[in-house]
């Protein structure tokens, strides 16, 4: 790596406590999630881990512009690195959990997998079948891939009857598996393929390592071939009951819902998926309704589903879906192509637009990915610090984009587009000290700043500015580790228990321990995995969703879009089945012109059960659960390599199995 921060300056930080939030959870969930093993076999320390981060950064700003020879400043890179450093260290605005965990490190620097800094794609299948698409499995090969490398995929159905399913050949051809992601994608390749009047493959899966080997390059521990050969098998099921006849919505979002399954199932663990269609077909509607298919049941649950919907159209069939279960969602795609912000005349910029990612909040073109960096507003000391906190969050997505992917299509729609997402965590918080007019002065101040930074950096870069830059991300663990709610969404509750599951073997056990902390055996893994409690007060005067409505939900939503977003806004509006549920049709009628996407998610009482990830608690149980609680100290960790974080890592889009 060319660029290294002065050690010296480092120094400074080695010994400061780092800021972490609610409790020593924040903690907890880096040196679970992102605190890396080193050569030395220690893991990093939090200035460690943000070094390796800055150095990585700058590396790849350093290597763009000596590769054009447009002229480096070491001396300004250095002091425009240490603050950024010192924003990060001190939580103003962090990476996402993706960049954490691989920027800085061999997986950038030397595998060039700089697909693994995005936290999202779209993929559309609109091509199967056509000449623009003439590998007919190219969108179901794309999404594996990614999902592998931890990258969350938005996928669309409008293939649906373009191919023709053709029968296998009856003569196999024995085909080796390499033992890599990309060998894992290359056999579903051949195998659909296959299903294109090609040989059958005959897999010989003995060249899989065993189930249990620890894995390399993106943490974990591997499943065996098993995951491998049940997605081999259930494809097979399904494209040989289509032979003769057009590839079916079913079939797309089944081989896609599948691969989900293999993913987490395998070497990732986790995997973000989102499915759209007509808002008018039933055969896309019914997809989860289990009733009716049932089979896909054990594997549905991979996706979230969302509907494409129009302005003016009828919403009363959708509202009533959604008032039982909370699905499907909508985007409206005029909404996406023709406006950046809401409040802004309409500019077309993203007219060539197809999808989202699987929570929303980021509008692409097919084949495209994006990075998202995370604001803390309710971190900024004022309006100026803010400000100055947003040149670096943006400096880093920028940075981000002059990484190329392995992917050709994602590489020319990105080297276009320079698409990043600028994202604010910590608005409710934010909104119990200051007024909705404070806030719409902040975004619209902060949405001018980034529009002229882009300006001035993509001339310094040599490259085209940013199509859309802004977002309103759902967030997840990264605002868990700067105690922050997490992007537009309201706490459930001030005094809460929040739990975390982690191997009776990890190293990060006796510590917990020491501090006095509650731990459990995991009730159905007894001999694998321990629960850690931790009680948390979310803070004084931050109103809790039980008090806020859907109305008033829809309208943060709606402003954030209108000041802040050229994307979009990640809103998962909590409602009442019983007195707002029969209102979600007048609901779409009134937003439908003020945003670009939107989902919901009822209020309903599933009664308690052991071990629940959040359980809410009166303050004296609270005060009572930390009296004896000392202060986290993680100084003798070592040993235990972190696993990556996904995209979209929050309750309603990380699926796990």
């Amino acid at each position: 790596m060319s660029f290294r921060l002065n050690e010296n300056f480092i120094k400074e930080y080695e010994n400061k406590k780092a800021p972490f939030g609610f409790n020593g959870l924040g903690e907890l969930v880096y040196m679970r999630t992102y605190s890396r093993l080193k050569p030395s076999g220690e893991n990093e320390k939090w200035f460690e881990t943000v070094q390796r981060v800055v150095n990585g950064t700058y590396n790849l700003q350093k290597k763009h512009i000596d590769l054009y020879n447009l002229g480096w400043n070491e001396n300004k890179a250095m002091k425009s690195a240490e603050e950024m450093y010192d924003r990060i260290f001190n939580m103003k605005f962090l990476p996402p959990g993706r960049g954490l965990w691989a920027m800085g490190t061999d997986i950038i620097d030397k595998k060039n997998l700089g697909a693994s800094l995005n936290n999202c794609g779209f993929i559309s299948t609109q091509h199967i079948g056509t000449d623009l698409q003439p590998e007919w499995s190219f969108p179901f090969v794309f999404t594996m891939d990614l999902s592998m490398l931890g990258v969350g995929i938005g996928f669309d159905t409008k293939g649906a009857g373009n191919f023709v399913v053709q029968k296998q050949s009856s003569d196999g051809v024995i085909t080796s598996i390499e033992d890599s992601r990309e060998g894992w994608c290359n056999s579903v390749k051949y195998l659909l393929e296959s299903f294109n009047g090609g040989f059958t493959p005959v897999f010989d899966y003995s060249t899989l390592r065993p189930e249990g080997e620890l894995l390399k390059t993106f943490g974990g521990i591997s499943s065996g071939p098993k995951p491998l050969i049940e997605l081999h098998d259930m494809i097979k099921q399904i494209l040989n009951k289509n032979v003769g006849s057009p590839l079916s919505i079913t079939s797309i979002m089944d081989i896609m819902n599948l691969i989900g399954k293999c993913v987490v199932s395998g070497n990732i663990r986790r995997t973000a998926l989102i499915g759209f269609g007509d808002s008018n077909l039933e055969e896309f509607l019914d997809l989860k309704d289990y009733s009716k298919n049932p089979d896909r049941m054990a594997y549905g649950w991979t996706s979230n589903n969302s509907v494409f919907a129009e302005i003016g159209q009828d919403y009363s069939e959708i509202a009533k879906r959604i008032s039982i279960n909370g699905e499907p969602g909508l985007i409206w795609l005029d909404n996406i192509q023709n406006y950046s912000r809401m409040c802004d005349p309409k500019d077309f910029k993203d007219i060539k637009a197809l999808g989202c990612n699987p929570c929303v909040e980021q509008s692409l073109e097919d084949g495209e990915l994006c990075c998202l960096v995370e604001n803390f507003i309710n971190r900024a000391e004022s309006i100026e610090d803010f400000m100055r906190t947003l040149k670096f969050s943006y400096l880093y997505a920028k940075t981000v984009t002059l990484a190329n992917t392995h992917w050709e299509i994602t590489n020319r729609v990105q080297m276009k587009n320079r698409r990043i997402g600028c994202s604010i965590s910590g608005i409710a918080q934010f909104l119990s000290k200051n007024n909705l007019h404070i806030l719409n002065t902040w975004l619209c101040k902060g949405y001018s700043n980034i529009k002229n930074l882009d300006k001035i950096y993509s001339d310094w870069f040599c490259i085209p500015l940013s199509i859309k830059m802004t977002s309103i991300k759902p967030s997840g663990t990264v605002s868990l580790l700067a105690g922050s709610t997490p992007g537009v969404h309201y706490p459930e509750s001030r005094f809460y228990i929040r739990r975390m599951r982690i191997s009776n073997k990890s190293p990060l056990l006796p510590s917990l321990r020491a501090a006095g902390y509650t731990i459990e055996q995991c009730v159905g893994s007894e001999n694998t995995t321990d629960v850690v409690e931790i009680p948390i007060d979310i803070g004084e005067g931050i109103r809790t969703i039980e008090y806020v409505s859907m109305w008033e939900q829809l309208l943060l939503a709606s402003n954030l879009q209108k000041f802040w977003a050229d994307n979009q806004v990640s809103a998962t509006i909590t409602f009442d089945p019983k007195t707002e549920g029969e209102f979600i049709e007048q609901a779409l009628e009134y937003f439908q012109s003020q945003l670009k996407g939107i989902s919901f998610l009822p209020k309903i009482d599933f009664g308690s059960y052991p071990q629940m990830p959040y359980e809410k608690i009166s303050e004296n149980e609270y005060n009572d659960k930390i009296k004896n609680i000392k202060c986290l100290n993680f100084s003798n960790f070592l040993g235990e390599d972190s696993t990556q974080e996904v995209f979209c890592s929050n309750d309603t889009c990380t699926l796990q199995e």
